[in-house]
């Protein structure tokens, strides 16, 4: 309760702050770079007549469609995007981890104890961290870690996530950090949306509730950019999403309990994506009941899931990992809603689990189409945007080379 009263206290306290004018500086001003995340958006609604700002984003600036790291996941898709690291690396293996130095917890999205305490972060460094030690103002309206003190540090502006904040007041935090003067004006910036996810998951990819959802976020981006020309502010815009989203339904799932009894192993993640760990002698019954190839999954000991998805190493990674075909889902009892819906988590390689890139501004190419891409290689591309020195990872700046502008 005092975490709600908190941050609906912290709601009016910006909304007072953005909505105040501020007169626009008359010295020219440099860009700044905004990284977006429109979660669960699949390429695929771009072009359909609800994401008119977008299209002309991908038109005149740079697009691409981007394969999502394993598992294509939200937490460790995002957190892959601003470190250039796999998640079996990054440390942030799922939405839900658990870790044998911190037995008996586990984290979730839900449980901000867990998915605010540093711990689980700090085996990588977010660009924002980076950026802050060289010098580069930072604010971060919403990211997963961005409200966690990561190596002791927070961006210089920041918002704990609250899903009321709407669209509007999101946009107009940001518009306020930018009228600030050059000295206190955030250089590299996040910006964070949540609801085409979230109608993907519950109704059907692509029907008339994603399409009123795609419709409010292209919304807020034009408003975005509006409010940011007014300002005579320049931005370097890099749109994304975490991963796609394909069709499921009810009918297409199985259930765990006809498999195995639940006081046999702890279930850390379901749905696209299964998780598990045996409890304690009972791990020889739970393999041989699920590692194999099963009608619509298959399932391996971490120490086997194939190489092409980079994942198995991280002591956070379960024994023992499941992958539905794509449309299916493995839950245990009854699936999570009736009738049709949506998911991701699915393969990688799956074009439904293809991301969303486009890029537009001064610092990038116009009207250009690069070939599909993994999502690791935004991460150099942001830095140099940002004029951040990066950290080594697992991404290759020549990858994204053509999306810059001609010196």
């Amino acid at each position: 309760m005092l975490h709600r009263l908190f941050a609906f206290a912290l709601a009016v306290l910006l909304s007072a702050c953005a909505t105040v004018p501020r007169p626009a500086s008359t010295a020219a001003r440099q860009p700044v770079t905004i990284l977006v995340s429109i979660d669960g958006f699949s390429p695929d609604y771009l072009g359909k007549g609800d994401s008119p700002t977008l299209d002309r984003l991908a038109a005149e600036g740079v697009r691409a469609r981007m394969r999502p790291s394993f598992p294509s996941k939200t937490f460790p898709n995002h957190y892959t995007l601003v470190t250039g690291l796999r998640p079996d690396r990054h440390g942030i293996t799922g939405n839900a981890m658990v870790d044998a130095a911190r037995p008996g917890e586990m984290f979730t999205l839900g449980n901000a104890r867990q998915s605010q305490d540093p711990f689980w972060w700090e085996q990588a460094e977010p660009v924002w961290v980076t950026a802050e030690k060289q010098g580069i103002r930072t604010a971060t309206m919403f990211w997963p870690g961005s409200d966690v003190p990561i190596h002791g540090r927070y961006p210089s502006d920041w918002a704990r996530y609250y899903e009321p904040f709407s669209y509007d007041q999101r946009v107009r935090t940001v518009i306020d950090w930018l009228s600030r003067p050059a000295a206190e004006r955030p250089r590299l910036l996040t910006l964070y949306f949540e609801d085409v996810d979230t109608k993907g998951h519950r109704f059907a990819p692509g029907g008339p509730e994603v399409k009123a959802a795609v419709r409010a976020v292209d919304a807020a981006i034009g408003a975005l950019i509006a409010r940011a020309e007014a300002l005579g502010q320049p931005l370097n815009l890099i749109i994304v999403s975490d991963h796609g989203m394909a069709a499921t339904h009810s009918d297409r799932s199985v259930d765990l309990d006809t498999l195995l009894p639940r006081d046999a192993y702890l279930l850390i993640n379901s749905g696209a994506l299964v998780e598990l760990n045996p409890l304690p002698g009972r791990e020889a019954e739970v393999a041989q009941a699920l590692v194999k190839k099963h009608p619509h999954f298959e399932c391996w000991n971490k120490a086997d899931v194939p190489a092409r998805f980079h994942y198995g190493r991280k002591p956070r990674v379960p024994a023992i990992v499941c992958l539905a075909e794509t449309g299916w889902q493995v839950w245990q009892g009854p699936p999570r809603w009736p009738g049709p819906g949506g998911d991701h988590g699915f393969d990688p390689a799956d074009p439904a689990m293809r991301a969303l890139f486009i890029a537009s501004g001064p610092a990038f190419a116009r009207g250009r189409t690069l070939p599909d891409f993994d999502n690791i290689h935004v991460y150099p591309l942001l830095a140099r945007i940002a004029g951040v020195t990066p950290l080594p990872s697992d991404g290759d700046a020549a990858v994204l080379a053509d999306a810059l502008a001609p010196r």
